[in-house]
This record gives C-alpha cells, structure tokens and sequence, in this order.
C-alpha cells in the first residue's frame, strides 16, 4: 500500500470513527435512559393490578407509590427542560392503567428532551431545581440513577411476589 492510499485510509476510518461519535456523551446517556425507560414500564405492565398496593413491610411504599414517584419526579424536569413545564397528579391516579399511562406520558416527556439532545446541548447549563444550576447532561443522568434506584426496589417487589423483573427475562 503506498503511501497516499494509507493516508487516505486512515483518513476514511477516522471520518467514520468520528460520525459514530459524534455526540458521545448524549449518545451515552441516551443508551442508559432507553435502558431504565424500558425495564421500567415493562416492570409497570407486567405487574398484576392487584399487586400494585402490595408493601413488603407497612411502613414503606406501596409498588404502585413507587412507580407514581418515577412518573412525577421525571416529569417536572423534563417538562421544564422541553420549555413547556407541567407535573402529574399523583393523587388522580387510581388504577394500573392510570399509572402505566402517566408513566408512559412522563417517559414521553424525557424522550423528547433526552432522544434530541446532542453534546452541544449537553453542556448548557440550566436552573437545577432545589439545586444549583447543573448541566442538562448531568440532569439527565441524574434521572437515569434515580430511575434506576427506584427500579432496584421494584425488583424486590415483584420478585417476592414471584415475578421475574424484566432487566432479568430470559437468564
């Protein structure tokens, strides 16, 4: 190979490198919130509704609290990330179906947010909340590690109820 065709070879690997990275850090943060996202309503669908008042000790919340607190608390910054602010009533939410969907409107919030987020957006800094100003990548990982915690409990519930998360399906 001469000399010129390496070059231009390793130009043209270098281009493709950088097209697939591109956006590493929202691409990044983009695969974890899929991830959680996705174990999460799958966990909301699949268990019973009458398990969803089911507490494994009386002091603490119920699976159905749980899965409200995930719906609520992602909702407030996503919506105010996408410039339109809104929460969820946690009260009105009765039944399963009420949950699953406002978990699933909740989801649909952040993914507008999170799904067209790139580096450059990444990086800016927004009001945090109770905190500080944060940047929106570290917003958003901040909803990946509360969801994923909140997920873990979930897991005990279902799996003392003898369901299967589905993070855990198929092994």
């Amino acid at each position: 190979m001469t000399r010129t065709s390496t070059t231009i070879l390793a130009l043209a690997l270098a281009s493709a490198l950088q097209a697939q990275t591109a956006n590493p850090l929202s691409t990044e943060l983009k695969a974890a919130y899929t991830r959680v996202k996705t174990n999460f309503i799958k966990a909301a669908e699949k268990m019973p509704e009458d398990q969803y008042d089911f507490k494994p000790m009386p002091e603490m919340q119920s699976f159905k609290d749980r899965v409200v607190h995930i719906a609520v608390s992602g909702m407030g910054p996503c919506s105010t990330l996408k410039g339109e602010p809104k929460t969820i009533d946690a009260k009105s939410l009765k039944s399963k179906a009420d949950v699953v969907g406002a978990l699933k409107d909740s989801f649909a919030t952040c993914d507008a947010v999170i799904d067209n987020m790139t580096d450059a957006d990444a990086v800016t800094m927004v009001a945090g909340g109770r905190g500080p100003a944060r940047s929106k990548l570290a917003m958003g990982y901040g909803i990946v590690a509360h969801d994923n915690e909140l997920y873990g409990y979930i897991c005990v519930y279902m799996r003392l109820k003898g369901i299967v998360p589905p993070s855990s399906e198929g092994r």
